[in-house]
């Protein structure tokens, strides 16, 4: 089985949810994984378990409901974004692996960067000294995953305090730039696709540019 990771650059978060919607529900099981790298312009995306309270001053930011899973996270330029689009019927893991295979990459990928990163068993994501660098949502549907992390790198993070990231109240957000301040967003993603596929079992990859 074969990894298809594709870089989209910068992109509209509606259009790429509608489109990794589409790809979700049309694959058939001999269609290749994929795994999509994406920046977005500023948007809020709310998870299934929204809860109005913890959207505090989103300001003229739009808000977009989502069918992931969480609650509320912001993505803006300067965070690396990446859709996991994969078949679990062709996969020896099941959801709640993929979660810890998923945040295992990160922090692996991070722990090479020089940060010391964990994640926390009530709160999916990873973390740096109690502060948020990762957030994770997935939505699972006839076995095929879409939707997936967001990293923060090198990004105006005051945008997460018009909200309680992930429904938690006093979260913190922090960011790659802060621990390592030579990074770039295309290092990251060859950095963390690497992770990845390496947690994920695999070892073949078409890398393909399509920004």
């Amino acid at each position: 089985m074969t990894f298809k990771i594709k870089d989209f650059g910068r992109k509209d978060y509606v259009e790429t949810y509608n489109a990794m919607r589409n790809f979700s529900e049309n694959r058939n099981f001999y269609t290749d994984d994929e795994i999509w790298l994406v920046e977005h312009p500023s948007v809020y995306t709310l998870g299934l378990s929204k809860k109005t309270e913890h959207i505090i001053d989103v300001g003229d930011i739009p808000v977009v409901a989502t069918d992931r899973g969480g609650q509320v996270t912001y993505h803006g330029p300067g965070q690396l974004v990446v859709y996991l689009l994969i078949d679990l019927s062709r996969r020896s893991y099941k959801v709640k692996k993929l979660v810890s295979l998923i945040e295992a990459s990160v922090i692996e990928y991070l722990k090479e960067s020089g940060v010391n990163a964990e994640r926390k068993l009530d709160a999916p994501g990873v973390y740096v000294d109690n502060q948020k660098i990762a957030a994770l949502g997935l939505r699972v549907k006839k076995h095929r995953t879409y939707h997936g992390l967001a990293l923060n790198v090198d990004m105006d993070l005051m945008p997460f305090k018009g909200i309680n990231p992930c429904g938690i109240k006093g979260m913190v957000s922090t960011q790659l730039i802060d621990f390592k301040r030579d990074i770039t967003l295309n290092e990251v993603k060859q950095g963390l696709s690497k992770y990845l596929l390496r947690y994920l079992d695999q070892t073949s990859t078409i890398i393909s540019d399509v920004a």
